[in-house]
């Protein structure tokens, strides 16, 4: 194997492709063809929100909270691919589930499908199964798990004020690349609200087997959500000092020397 090859072990970015005369070889073109319409279907189509629904509903029932199901202003794919503004909030109506408890909660958990429905339809869950099951061992206070259909991240923050958590945590289907079309992105904010900013959240990205991890991703996510608890702040105000942690690579993936 050249050293080439054995670096294309650690990444799924194009690198060393094969040429023939001044042009990528038919073979290269054929998989970046693939990999483009892949992520084209993870835009366009829908998750599977039947079986979303009744995976989140088990979940929530295990954890004794409900299960809260909305959506954006946005009443088509196509107006949601051309209108991010109506993804942001909520539609009228579609709030009269999301009731706070008297002295509201640590955390709202929402999620998101956003630009791709594949991560929703192979992470979600995996990713919710590992968090609750972390957020079990500690003292928090959960809101609803609410899910949201054509949002956007911000649709996060409108949500978890009417629930009067101190923390929103929106999960979300990332925008896919052209070698990764089943990304979550994490999205961390303290204090939500109507209005609220980029600058505001923690970001965790690229979560999915062959990026970030999902146990890697969940442990990340807590450490956030702990450290966004204590520093009562987020986003560029809440600095991510957790000790370095990366997957251990197989014995078969040997950096090459040279």
């Amino acid at each position: 194997m050249s050293s080439l090859e054995k670096w294309k072990q650690f990444t799924q970015a194009r690198i060393g492709l094969n040429r023939s005369g001044g042009s990528i070889s038919t073979n290269e073109m054929l998989k970046f063809r693939l990999d483009h319409a892949k992520a084209k279907d993870a835009v366009l189509l829908e998750p599977n929100w039947e079986l979303i629904q009744e995976q989140t509903n088990q979940l929530s029932s295990k954890y004794g909270i409900k299960n809260i199901f909305v959506k954006s202003k946005v009443s088509s794919k196509q107006e949601f691919l051309l209108r991010p503004d109506l993804g942001r909030r909520l539609l009228e109506g579609s709030n009269v589930d999301l009731i706070p408890t008297q002295n509201g909660s640590d955390l709202s958990i929402v999620c998101i499908d956003g630009l791709s429905a594949k991560a929703i339809d192979e992470n979600l869950i995996p990713f919710l199964e590992l968090l609750f099951a972390e957020i079990q061992k500690t003292k928090l206070n959960l809101s609803p798990l609410v899910i949201a259909k054509w949002g956007r991240v911000a649709l996060g923050d409108e949500i978890a004020e009417r629930l009067r958590a101190k923390i929103c945590l929106v999960i979300i289907g990332e925008r896919p690349g052209l070698s990764a079309a089943d990304s979550l992105g994490i999205y961390l904010t303290y204090k939500p609200k109507l209005g609220n900013t980029d600058e505001s959240r923690n970001c965790i990205s690229n979560v999915r087997p062959m990026g970030l991890p999902i146990p890697l991703a969940v442990k990340k996510t807590m450490y956030l959500i702990q450290e966004s608890l204590a520093q009562k702040k987020s986003g560029v105000l809440l600095k991510d000092q957790m000790p370095n942690e990366t997957h251990s690579l197989s014995q078969e993936k040997v950096i090459p020397e040279n």
